[in-house]
This record gives C-alpha cells, structure tokens and sequence, in this order.
C-alpha cells in the first residue's frame, strides 16, 4: 500500500492514475509511478568500502536498485553472459546455482522462441485474451510462459530476467514476491499468472504508454517497455521499496528539471 504523505501529493499534471489490484487497493497517481521509476533509475545508497588506499574504509554511493546494471545494460547475444544478467538483477550464484541457471537457460530459450514465433510480432499487451487463457490451448503464448516457469530450475527470478532482457516486450520478468502479489488476482481460466499483468496493462494502457515515453525522454540511457515498468512498479510495492524510491525519485536532477 502507498503510504499516505506520497499518495496525497497529487495525481500528475493530467490527473493520470495507475489503477494496478496487484500492487494494493490504492490507485498510483502518475507523478508517484514517475517518481518512484527515477528513484529505481537514479537513487543511491552508501556503503562502507575498504581499500589499499584508505584501509580506515570510506564511504560510496551506488546505485540503490538495478536500473544500471540491467534496463541500461546493452542486450548481447545468448550466451553465458545471460547468467551474468541475472546475477546483476538479483545477486551472484555458487556454483551449483550457475550450472542450474545456465542448464534452466538452455531448456527455456527455444520456448520463448516459440512464444515469439506465436505472438508474431505483438507485444504481450496487444495479445488477445485467449493468448493467456487456458480456452485458447494449446500452443498458446500463455501455456508457453507456464511451461518456462516451470522449466526454470531453482532460480527463476535469473532465468526470467535473462529471457525478458532478450524480449522486453514479450517476456514478463517474474520474482517470488511479484508472482505471490499477483496470485490473488487470477481468474477462473487463465493460463496463469501473466494474464494479470495483461489486464492491468490494457486497462491503464493511455497511462502506460504515457509512462513509457516520459521515462524513455527523462533518462535517455534506456527504454524500458512498460511490461518492465509494471514489473518495476509491482516489485517496489510488494517488498515495501516503493515510498522510499519516491523519495529518492523527488531528489533527482531529472525531477526536479521537469518541477
């Protein structure tokens, strides 16, 4: 949920709402969903380092959230270095962690292609309801998704950041805490989780296009589609990140140009 001081600072310069069940009851008011994707983009915490040259430790900043480590990160072609864009969206991995993601990637890398083939060029928004319903299977884009999580070993927050780096516009990327939130919303007939993401990206579609155009001016360093926002958006919400990359949104050169 929002918390009330950033919810009541208005609804953006057209009144524009995200109206988003998966992220809690409250509509997000677009000046918030634009502050709180700066935060994401632009926001820094300290850390305490140590070196040769100051073994006393002193204090950086980096980057609070993964934006320049994964929506800034230029796409290369598949490969190991998939394993590493993983790894920079949430965390390195042992091991037997590398091997099971690397082995997740080469099983679920022809179903994504098979779920491009499928889509035939449209992005997962402009796909028509029986895509993501169990009524249209098989072969659907949304029994092909099932078929990835479930193919996704032991780490399927990697996997799925990797597969969305190569298509952002097709592939949900999905963690533990975004697929919970979006559990209770799935209705009778649907292929699974993404049909939520499909329906609240088609309801506030004007509000998404607008969102994704702004960013894309705004920082200039990425385009993330708005499958990536929502993603974004959803995973500040439901690990209680979302006021704090508000904040750190309001702070930055690129907000404060716009004020």
């Amino acid at each position: 949920m929002i918390d009330a001081a950033v919810r009541d600072r208005g609804t953006g310069e057209d009144g524009g709402q995200l109206r988003l069940p998966s992220t809690g009851p409250d509509p997000i008011p677009a000046d918030t969903a634009l502050a709180a994707l700066l935060g994401y983009a632009r926001g820094h915490r300290p850390q305490r380092f140590r070196s040769p040259d100051a073994p006393g430790g002193r204090w950086v900043q980096l980057p609070a959230f993964g934006w320049s480590r994964f929506d800034a990160r230029p796409v290369r072609p598949p490969g190991d270095t998939d394993i590493l864009v993983g790894e920079l969206l949430h965390g390195r991995l042992d091991r037997a962690g590398w091997h099971d993601v690397r082995d997740a990637l080469d099983r679920v890398r022809p179903l994504a292609d098979t779920a491009a083939v499928r889509a035939g060029g449209r992005a997962f928004w402009e796909l028509p309801d029986e895509e993501l319903s169990v009524l249209g299977e098989p072969g659907t884009v949304g029994a092909v998704l099932r078929e990835i999580g479930r193919s996704s070993g032991e780490h399927p927050g990697h996997v799925s950041a990797a597969l969305h780096h190569h298509r952002p516009a097709l592939v949900p990327h999905l963690t533990r805490s975004t697929r919970r939130a979006l559990l209770p919303h799935v209705e009778e007939g649907d292929s699974g989780v993404e049909a939520v993401i499909l329906r609240e990206l088609r309801a506030n579609d004007s509000a998404f296009a607008a969102l994704e155009a702004t960013v894309a001016a705004v920082l200039g360093d990425a385009r993330p589609t708005r499958l990536r926002l929502h993603d974004i958006l959803l995973w500040l919400s439901t690990t209680l990140r979302l006021t704090h990359a508000v904040a750190l949104g309001r702070g930055t050169t690129e907000w404060v140009a716009r004020s």
